[in-house]
């Protein structure tokens, strides 16, 4: 019975870590854009959004190690850059787009407040909660993801209920790829490598007698709850935005349309019913990301708590300078980012999550090695060198949705994995 609290508490713990800024402010517009379309956008949006976080949470379960370890396989010096870069990207994009978010549509609206100041206490607060991050998982999974989710529920139920609205024509001319690509900018397949971290060590720390198979039962389940409660409020929140259509009128921003949003769906109280929200989602993304950073480099410092104290400050100090920037200033310099980070991680996260005989190091490194170089081309697109990697976009199947690397990584995964089982086959004993 206790455990099977603890799974539940886990699991709205990691929902919580995962629900930040871009997974309440992208849905939405969406929808919007989407029309009728809404779900199947939605499909391609649960798909890097919702599929690829939770398959980072399951290799977690099984490789029960940190972030490091999830490219190990192909080289020590690649994955200690590898890490090193996915958290300086999460503590200068995501992290910051925490703050601007909530100062853009929690403070700003009702208070006359400076978003230096509005940076200033939010990262204050995120450097405590990070300072006690033993209590991580029971204050998030227990008081704050409830208020969140009962808060996102009556925005979405009493939108759908009864304000009606008719959803307009798709403005999408590949609608699961854009909603796919969509997913990019929550940056969940990133969080799940980054606070898959965080759970287990808080796990260990606050039931360190658990096994190795109880830990796994755990995290696995605690990763379907939190992917089912995403997937719910997610399609909430698309069809929500897909009711809001006006003809005739232009498209509004994120925050404006979410705005938008909570006055139709809950009145003149809407607004503060969002305040909430927004900053209960918003805060426990942030101390997940500064968590799971200060987490790493203290494992790469001998478990230094100096190493863990000043990397948090660091990460605060960071998210106040980026916090200044517009939140659409942020997601524009998210894009080449997430271009060059998103393939590499999204295959480390499928190798990892496969048993180790279908992935041993030949095939990870091979398979990387291809994902990078095939990646590329949308990387340079993405920074406004289409004429460099045009050749590459005309007979490369799925490059026209920013997705090129797909089949040759699929590819290379085939192949590498036929030829082992060759050469296997060849040297067993007759």
């Amino acid at each position: 019975m206790l455990k099977n609290r603890s799974v539940w508490i886990l699991g709205l713990a990691l929902f919580s870590l995962f629900f930040g800024a871009g997974n309440l402010i992208l849905p939405p517009l969406l929808g919007y854009r989407a029309g009728s379309l809404w779900w199947v956008v939605g499909f391609g949006f649960t798909l890097s959004a919702v599929l690829i976080p939770m398959l980072g949470i399951l290799a977690h379960a099984r490789l029960q190690g940190d972030m490091f370890d999830f490219a190990r396989k192909i080289s020590p010096g690649f994955s200690l850059v590898y890490c090193y870069l996915v958290y300086a990207i999460a503590l200068v994009l995501p992290a910051p787009r925490t703050a601007s978010v909530t100062h853009e549509m929690a403070v700003a609206p009702l208070l006359d407040f400076p978003p230096l100041g509005t940076s200033l206490l939010y990262f204050a607060l995120v450097f405590v909660f990070a300072l006690n991050r033993s209590r991580v998982t029971q204050l998030i999974g227990k008081w704050l993801t409830p208020a969140i989710f009962a808060v996102l529920v009556l925005l979405i139920g009493s939108m759908i209920l009864f304000q009606g609205g008719v959803p307009g024509p798709a403005q999408f001319e590949f609608p699961v790829s854009a909603g796919i690509l969509e997913g990019y900018q929550t940056f969940d397949a990133i969080g799940a490598v980054v606070v898959g971290g965080v759970i287990l060590i808080s796990l260990n720390l606050e039931q360190p007698d658990l096994s190795f198979g109880e830990r796994f039962r755990m995290i696995s389940g605690a990763g379907v709850l939190a992917a089912l409660a995403l997937m719910l409020l997610y399609a909430g929140l698309m069809y929500s935005g897909a009711l809001l259509y006006v003809p005739g009128e232009a498209g509004p921003g994120r925050t404006e349309l979410l705005s938008t949003l909570s006055f139709r769906a809950l009145g003149g109280w809407g607004q503060r019913f969002l305040s909430l929200l927004i900053g209960l989602a918003c805060f426990t993304t942030a101390v997940g990301v500064v968590t799971g950073a200060s987490d790493f480099v203290k494992s790469r410092f001998g478990n230094s708590d100096r190493a863990y104290r000043i990397t948090a400050l660091l990460g605060c100090i960071l998210g106040v300078g980026m916090g200044q920037l517009p939140v659409e200033a942020i997601i524009a310099v998210a894009v080449p980012a997430l271009m060059f980070i998103y393939p590499l991680t999204i295959v480390l996260i499928f190798l990892n999550a496969m048993p180790d005989k279908w992935a041993p190091s030949l095939v990870f490194r091979g398979v990387v090695v291809v994902t990078l170089l095939s990646s590329l081309p949308d990387f340079l697109g993405s920074l406004g060198l289409e004429g460099v990697t045009g050749a590459w976009t005309a007979w490369m199947p799925l490059s026209a949705y920013q997705m090129g690397w797909v089949l040759p990584a699929g590819l290379a995964f085939l192949v590498l994995h036929l030829l082992l089982r060759v050469v296997s086959g060849r040297q067993a004993p007759s």
